[in-house]
Order: structure tokens, then C-alpha cells, then sequence
């Protein structure tokens, strides 16, 4: 592909690195109760329990299922989507450069569809804005109850939610279609149908029941992988479990931290898996996709902000490939 940078600044990354001993994540989930179901437009589910009987559950996995309880989704949105990281002001910023990965994707006008996928939402739902406009059937999905209950909030326009309408407005300003960011809120809340319960640890992360369409036409994934998965070979699994989600040369846009062991929210210190942008294409194509874009982010100094060790970010646009 010939647009857009393929890279973000600062040299390339290594791959060599011990990984910690308990990780986390963000939402992507261990073992969630898959019977629970949260409709868009009523209260959140109560599928945030862990499966102690699962008998593909092993110690790692439940220590971060364990971690998870500690997770607070008003932390985590202060620490990564306030100011200073949620200063879109600065073109150089860590969100507009997602901001316009995202839009410029979909601007190829290749990623279409009726139905998509969010592996693994937690608390966010920019990572929607330019996608609601190429899909009428979005699920959003996470294993945490309490990001389901605060994606509920924002999504029946209740008071308390958290404020996304400068990611809405800066997302209307990249796109310059003449759509107000009130137009494009209003789309993206229409257009989610579903929130889920997901295990990504799960050769069926949804769960048994027919409670979303499959396969889908798009997935879209942001912090999730990488953030749930005890060490890499579990990253590779997990990509492959959310990939039976995904129609043949169906697309999945990726979004995930690189050498990032750990961040904070609230109380909780968490673990990650760190991945390099080697790791990931390398993921990608053993999960039987064709990669057709991978950039990098170097986080800045001044965003640096002792919440995370992360040093970068990735993006990654890839197809899967017909069998």
C-alpha cells in the first residue's frame, strides 16, 4: 500500500527480552461467564466471573484473570485518553496518530461490510468512530463487567459517561466528510447492536451461543492481545481463537503496544507480554494473514508519563487469506 507512513519516528525495535512472570489486559479476558448479554441500549451483563473449572485454564492464565478484578476503567481512561495523551491538539500525539491510521484505512474503501467485530473494547469506543460509517452491525466485547457497564454509559448517553466528543470531533476533522461530531456519535451508538462477554483464551471466544453473526466481515482490536496473554505463545493462540471469528479475506485492524511489560489503572499494576513489530507481522502471518500494513509510534518523552513502561505503539492492517 502507498499511503500513509509506515513508521512513526525512533529506530526499530528489539525483540529480545525475559518476559515477566504475570500478565494482564485490558478486556480481551479469561474464562468470562459466556451466557451473559448486554444489549446497546439496556444494562451491562454479568458475564465478568472467571471459570475455575475450565480444564483448558492454566496458573498463569488465572493469575491474570485474578489481576483483572483490580481493574478501574476510570483510571485507565484518565491515564491513556485524558490529557496529556488525550491532547489531540498535537499532530505529532499518540491519538491522532491512531486516530488516522484508523481513518485512513477505511478511507481506501477496502474494509466494508455488514458486520464487525471490537475484540476486546474495555472502556473505549474511539476505535470505532471511523469504522461505524463501513458497518451496520457492530458487537463490542469485553470479559470485564465493569468496562461493559461503562461502555453502557456512553452508549445510552447516560450522565456520568465518559466524554468522547473531542476523539469524535477530531475524527470528523481527519475524515472531512462535513459530518458533525454529534452526526458521527449518534451513527456509532445506532449501529452497535451488542456488548459481550469474550474470552480470547477460547478456541470459541464468544462462547457456544448465536449470540453475535459469524463469521464477521471486519475485527478490529486495540490493546487486547497482548495485554491478556501470559507469554507470547499464548498471544499467538489467542490471535488464532479470534481469527475463526473472521470470514475468509475478511480484514482485522490491530492495535497494541510494543515492549510494554506493565501499565497501571487505579490500584492495579499489570503485566504485559511485550511484543516487537517483528513478533506481531510474524503472529499475523501464522494466524494465515496477509499483512497489508504495519506502522509504529515512538512514544515521545513528555508522554512518558509513569503510568506505563509502553515504548511505542503499532497498527497493523492485514486480510486474511482464503484457504
Amino acid at each position: 500500500m502507498g499511503w500513509g507512513r509506515r513508521r512513526a519516528r525512533g529506530p526499530r525495535r528489539l525483540c529480545s527480552r525475559p518476559p515477566p512472570p504475570q500478565r494482564r489486559g485490558r478486556g480481551g479476558g479469561l474464562d468470562a461467564d459466556k451466557g451473559a448479554e448486554t444489549r446497546a441500549g439496556n444494562t451491562a451483563g454479568s458475564g465478568g466471573s472467571m471459570s475455575t473449572a475450565d480444564p483448558d485454564s492454566d496458573p498463569a492464565r488465572e493469575a491474570v484473570a485474578s489481576a483483572y478484578q483490580r481493574f478501574e476503567p476510570r483510571a485507565y481512561l484518565r491515564n491513556n485518553y485524558a490529557p496529556p495523551r488525550g491532547n489531540l491538539s498535537s499532530p505529532d500525539g499518540v491519538g491522532p496518530w491512531k486516530l488516522r491510521c484508523l481513518a485512513q484505512t477505511f478511507a481506501t474503501g477496502e474494509v466494508f461490510g455488514r458486520t464487525l467485530i471490537d475484540i476486546g473494547s474495555g472502556p473505549t469506543i474511539y476505535q470505532l468512530l471511523s469504522a461505524c460509517a463501513h458497518f451496520e452491525d457492530i458487537t463490542m466485547t469485553d470479559f470485564l463487567e465493569v468496562n461493559r457497564q461503562e461502555l453502557g454509559l456512553w452508549l445510552r448517553e447516560e450522565p456520568g459517561a465518559f466524554d468522547w466528543s473531542t476523539y469524535s470531533q477530531h475524527v470528523c476533522l481527519i475524515e472531512d466528510k462535513g459530518e458533525s461530531w454529534q452526526e458521527k456519535e449518534h451513527q456509532l451508538r445506532s449501529r452497535v447492536k451488542r456488548v459481550l462477554p469474550i474470552d480470547v483464551h477460547q478456541p470459541q471466544p464468544l462462547g457456544a451461543g448465536d449470540l453475535a453473526p459469524l463469521p464477521a466481515d471486519a475485527l478490529v482490536s486495540a490493546f487486547c492481545l497482548e495485554a491478556v496473554s501470559p507469554d507470547l505463545t499464548s498471544f499467538q493462540r489467542a490471535l488464532d481463537h479470534i481469527t475463526t471469528l473472521l470470514r475468509p479475506e475478511g480484514h482485522l485492524l490491530l492495535i497494541g503496544a510494543l515492549e510494554e511489560s506493565w501499565y497501571l489503572a487505579g490500584e492495579a499494576r499489570l503485566a504485559v507480554v511485550p511484543v516487537c513489530e517483528r513478533e506481531v507481522r510474524e503472529a499475523l502471518v501464522r494466524s494465515g494473514y496477509r499483512v497489508r500494513d504495519l506502522r509504529t509510534y515512538t512514544m515521545p518523552a513528555h508522554l512518558r508519563t509513569g503510568v506505563d513502561d509502553v515504548k511505542g505503539i503499532f497498527f497493523a492492517w492485514a486480510q486474511k487469506v482464503r484457504v
